[in-house]
Order: C-alpha cells, then structure tokens, then sequence
C-alpha cells in the first residue's frame, strides 16, 4: 500500500488547528503534550550555535578571496548587503509603526524579569562581538561572537595554501552539511513540537480572540513591508542607480517569482530565474551564473525584513522593551541570519531562533508565529528572488551589457 505524504506545512497547520483548541478547552491535559514543545525548542537551540559557526566558515570559504573575487563578485557582494540592510531596516520601521505585538500577551511573562537583566548598551554590544574566549562564547551561545569568529576563520582560510585551503573548505562544507541534515531531520518534528508549544500558550490565553486578531496584524505588517519593498524600495534603486525600467524587470522575471511564490524555495526557483534574466532581460551568462546562485544563498532580502519583524513583535508582546542599541543588533543579526539562511522552505525556523537568542528573547514566542508562516514563506521568497534578479540586471547594467530591460 503507497502512504500519501503530506506536505510540512499542512501538517504544521492541522497541529496548529488541533493544539488551539485543545489548550483552551482541555487546559487540564496540557501538561501531558506540552514537553513535546519544550523538547523541539531544545533541539533547536541544540543545533543553532554549530550551525551559525559552520554555515559562516562554509559560506565565506565558498565565496573565495576578495582577490579571487574580483570586480563583480565585489560589486555585488555590496549590494547584496545593501538591499538586505533596507529590507530589514523596513521592517524594523514598519513594527515599531504599527506594533502589533501590544497587547498580544503569548503568556510566560515571568520571563521579562529575567531577561531584564540582560540588557546592555550599545557599546558592549559592539565589545562584545570580538570574544576573548571562543569556546567560553560557544558554550555561551554568544551568537554575535561566533558570527564574527566564523566569518575570521572563513576569511583567513582562503589566505593559506591551496591544498590546505581546499582540505578545510571540504571540511567545514561536509560539517555544514551534516549539521543542515541534523536540522531538517529536526524540523520534521516541527508538528508535534508546535502542538505542544501552542497547546501550552492557547491554555494560558483568556482571550483568544485578541491574540488572533494581533496575530492577523503582524501578518499585515509582514505583508505590508515586503511589498514596500518590493514595490518601492528595489525599483527605485533599479531605476535610479542601474538605469532598468522595473515594470519591464517585473514583467521578464514573472516566471521566476511565480515559481519562488509557488514552491517558497530560492533553490528550487533558481533554474527559472537563471533562464528569466538571461532570455526576457539580457543578462549575460556570465553574470547571471556567478550572481544568481550566490544570491539564492545569501540575499534574503524578504527573510531579513520578516526576522526583525518577528524578533519586535515577541518582544512587544512579551511587554519586552528593546532599546536603540539593542533594535540595531536585531537589525544586525537578521541581515546575517538572512546571509546563513538555506534557501528551502521552513528555513526560517532556524533564522528566526538565531536572532531570538542573540537579543535574549525567549524561543517560545515562535510556537504562533510559525503557525501563520508559509503563507508569509511564500511571500518573502518572492522578495528574496526578484532582489537577486534585479542586482543580477544592475550588475549586468554596470558591466556594459545591453538589457531588454
């Protein structure tokens, strides 16, 4: 007999449907399913620290020198980190707008007290990045530290001899991709995890009907940043820095974003993008071999954009104040969590947990978030795709190469 297998999503949803009800009505019983919450976010706390430090050496390895780089890697490599500063500082304006997350109480409260005490000001922040100890931060889980650990150790990997260089780079890849085996195996059980996590918020809710009518502003706000930039932010950058008409952009891409809508995958919309920008807009194969893949692995411009929403609206709905400094580090650390995030769908799991623990958020707020998140999935892989295709044409523009756009 051939089992019908049920897409992630769907099975996230009907946890979703089962665990609100559930919670509220049968609080009495919570107790016996709301371990399998604790444990999946312990899984994943498990997994994040190794997969920061790996992804980091792994990215920086592959992306090569900037001697080897050149001009175009260079060029875009800076817009790249552009357009993923704007995305996340969009969002960041949007939520502390808007503030969808005053009055959305997800319960747990008694953990704004501890987190108090954590706070510090912009200045150790920044001190704080450079460890003293690496492996004290590891054990730590100084993620901001063993971003900027991992990064060094990328770099200077490329500044030793070759067959040394090639040994670690094959190394540290292997153990990226262990480490992405062990966190796909654990998002399998993202169903039962997120029963037990939202089983346990929905018993300690009073009002329901509140929390969801909050959940449905952060949706709007998601949506409403994502097609600010989308819509306002790359075509002016298209239109006033690479000369690209952005309505004939939009129009020879459409495929593509059709496809990164549809499967709410980078990686799988890659191939249609490569064909969108070479056949409708001109770009070389040159350029668009080089920028295209190196965009689906780094610039998520629409994921960006959602962590730092995500990370303001826990805090707001924690009653968590977040201070300037503290908003730039989110801003931060979305961008590079944005930069390590793999181009699959549910990928944001893990990204969303990376910017939580670097600010000192409590990992339970995501049980709701991720409840409400493919549609926003599919929503911010749109953005992440039309951002790589439209510096694919800048960069295309910059080089001298006549575009059909």
């Amino acid at each position: 007999m051939k089992f019908i297998k049920i897409p992630l999503h769907w099975q996230i949803l009907f946890a979703l449907l089962m665990a609100i009800p559930f919670g509220y009505y049968f609080h009495d019983y919570v107790p016996y399913v709301s371990w399998l919450g604790e444990l999946f976010l312990r899984a994943l706390k498990m997994v994040v620290i190794p997969l920061i430090l790996f992804s980091m050496i792994s990215g920086v390895c592959n992306i090569g020198s900037g001697g080897s780089l050149g001009r175009i890697g260079l060029k875009t490599i800076l817009y790249y980190i552009g357009t993923l500063l704007l995305a996340a500082i969009t969002g960041l304006l949007m939520v502390n707008l808007l503030k969808p997350g005053i009055g959305a109480d997800l319960g747990l409260r008694q953990t704004v007290t501890e987190l108090s005490n954590t706070n510090h000001s912009f200045k150790d922040i920044l001190i704080g990045i450079i460890p003293e100890n690496i492996v004290s931060e590891l054990a730590k889980g100084n993620t901001l530290a063993v971003i900027f650990f991992g990064i060094l150790f990328g770099v200077f990997i490329n500044h030793i001899t070759e067959n040394k260089r090639i040994a670690l780079t094959d190394f540290f890849n292997g153990a990226f991709d262990v480490i992405m085996g062990i966190t796909q195996f654990i998002i399998r059980f993202a169903p039962l995890g997120i029963f037990g996590i939202v089983a346990f918020q929905a018993a300690a809710q009073k009002d329901l009907l509140s929390v969801g009518l909050r959940l449905g502003l952060y949706m709007l706000v998601v949506a409403g940043g994502l097609c600010i930039h989308a819509l306002i932010t790359l075509p002016l950058i298209m239109y006033f820095i690479g000369r690209i008409n952005p309505i004939k952009h939009f129009r020879g891409v459409a495929d593509a974003l059709i496809t990164a809508f549809s499967t709410a995958s980078s990686n799988a919309s890659l191939p249609v993008a490569m064909q969108c920008v070479e056949e409708n807009c001109g770009v070389s194969k040159k350029i668009s071999s080089f920028t295209l893949p190196l965009g689906a692995t780094i610039n998520m411009n629409g994921t960006a954009l959602y962590e730092i929403v995500v990370a303001m609206f826990i805090a707001q709905a924690y009653g968590i104040h977040l201070s300037i400094g503290q908003q730039a580090v989110a801003v931060l650390c979305a961008t590079l969590a944005a930069i390590g995030a793999a181009g699959i769908p549910m990928a944001g799991l893990v990204t969303i947990s990376i910017v939580l623990s670097a600010i000192g958020l409590p990992l339970e707020g995501i049980g709701l978030i991720l409840a409400v998140d493919r549609p926003l999935d599919m929503l911010r892989t749109t953005v992440n795709v039309l951002a790589d295709t439209a510096v694919a044409s800048i960069i295309a523009k910059s080089e001298g190469e006549e575009l059909k756009v």
